[in-house]
């Protein structure tokens, strides 16, 4: 099931909020806007989708959200908007991690192309943790031979050395790394090592 991405409008000047939500709605995206970057913090627990941030906000700027959306670890893609003035906190923001800054008054297809941009960014990252998510679950069906077998092959041993260090056969683990690739709907050795380094990667993170 795919996840809705939604952008949202963090602004504390209603009437740019407002703007920008009907800019966005008209364009087909989901909108939800928040009147600060605290609000946004606490009531939004996970982002699926992008943030629109204007930079100079009362109590928490865009910048400091920034460093508190990346804290939460797996920050979703973040534009900053800006007045002239504030061009150095816009660089500022980009060295946070913001993908993008935009300068006030700006041209409504600029906007929306950036946050087009930005969603496709968010939605190649979820239906990565999606592929994560799917290669743990077969890696959970594994049995406790077949996963040495498969810490064997990601350690770049051969067949024979695995069989050595096991106790069996080369021929036995032949027919173990071929239950493991099937296990894990791998094409190939190289896929399965990647499988495996990024679902372990992701269980270590």
């Amino acid at each position: 099931m795919s996840v809705e991405m939604v952008v949202h409008v963090v602004d504390d000047d209603d009437a740019v909020r407002q703007s920008l939500a009907f800019l966005l709605a008209t364009d087909g995206l989901a909108v939800r806007v928040h009147a600060s970057a605290v609000a946004f913090l606490e009531g939004v627990a996970e982002v699926s989708g992008c943030v629109l941030t204007d930079v100079r906000m009362p109590d928490l700027d865009g910048i400091e959200l920034l460093r508190r959306l990346k804290r939460r670890g797996s920050p979703p893609p973040v534009i900053v908007m800006t007045g002239h003035a504030d061009v150095p906190l816009a660089v500022e923001a980009m060295r946070e991690g913001a993908r993008d800054f935009i300068e006030k008054p700006f041209d409504d297809e600029v906007l929306l192309a950036s946050v087009r941009s930005a969603l496709a960014q968010a939605e190649r990252g979820a239906a990565r943790a999606a592929d994560t998510d799917a290669t743990r679950a077969r890696l959970a069906t594994l049995t406790e031979r077949e996963r040495e077998v498969l810490d064997g092959l990601v350690a770049g041993k051969a067949n024979k050395i695995i069989g050595l260090d096991l106790g069996i056969s080369p021929r036995t683990v032949e027919i173990y790394r071929a239950n493991v690739m099937s296990k894990l709907q791998a094409g190939s050795l190289s896929e399965l090592v990647r499988m495996a380094l990024v679902a372990d990667r992701g269980l270590a993170g």
